[in-house]
């Protein structure tokens, strides 16, 4: 019996090792209509969005912007701007990189996570026409957007995800530093959510008409 729990024991050890490096994956590269700068993580998304554009693997760049209705209900009071937010700063970075500005589009409403986030992604690749994008990511979070994508949508249309090669994330080692750490609890936590169903969900979610699958 103790040999059952030692051995129990260095298993559940060793995934919780692994799975910093587990959670990052990449596709391959293919052309696309667009590189989708996922929401957060700036400037390392926008980064790897520029120079996937440079590479001519795509001729337009996609953003989207959070929405949070406290947030920008404090910030209206304020009597600022509340379409201002890591999208600016994004398009920034990538006209510094020498993107087209007419290259690069801001799509909407806001969205508070990732299914709102991809779900909205979906919508306007249906209407555009495009068949395929490429998602840029950061690297803890690259395998629940895969995993939530094809939940959502399945394989069609067709989403290359891809993580920016400069965020700082180690999956090596990950419980030594915080930041690590939180997100790859926070990712173990969305991958749970994703693979239940999509139980846990914002606070009064909108009606979505997005080209969606039913949660597996």
């Amino acid at each position: 019996m103790a040999l059952l729990v030692v051995a129990l024991a260095a298993v559940f050890a060793w995934g919780v090792a692994a799975a910093g490096q587990w959670l990052v994956v990449a596709d391959p590269l293919a052309p696309a209509q667009a590189i989708v700068v996922l929401g957060g993580h700036v400037p390392f998304r926008a980064i790897e969005a520029g120079e996937l554009h440079r590479a001519g693997w795509a001729l337009q760049v996609w953003l989207t912007r959070s929405s949070s209705p406290a947030e920008e209900a404090a910030i209206a009071a304020l009597g600022l701007e509340t379409t201002l937010g890591d999208n600016s700063m994004n398009r920034a970075v990538l006209e510094r990189l020498r993107v087209p500005p007419a290259a690069i589009r801001v799509l909407g409403p806001g969205v508070r996570n990732t299914s709102e986030e991809l779900s909205l992604v979906a919508r306007e690749m249906a209407r555009t026409g495009a068949g395929r994008v490429i998602l840029v990511t950061s690297k803890p979070h690259s395998r629940r957007v895969r995993a939530t994508w094809h939940a959502l949508m399945g394989t069609t249309p067709e989403a290359v995800v891809r993580h920016a090669a400069s965020d700082p994330f180690q999956g090596s080692g990950w419980w030594r530093r915080t930041g690590d750490a939180l997100a790859v609890s926070r990712e173990l936590f969305g991958l749970l959510n994703v693979w239940a169903g999509f139980p846990v969900r914002p606070d009064a979610a909108p009606a979505s008409d997005a080209p969606r699958r039913a949660p597996r």
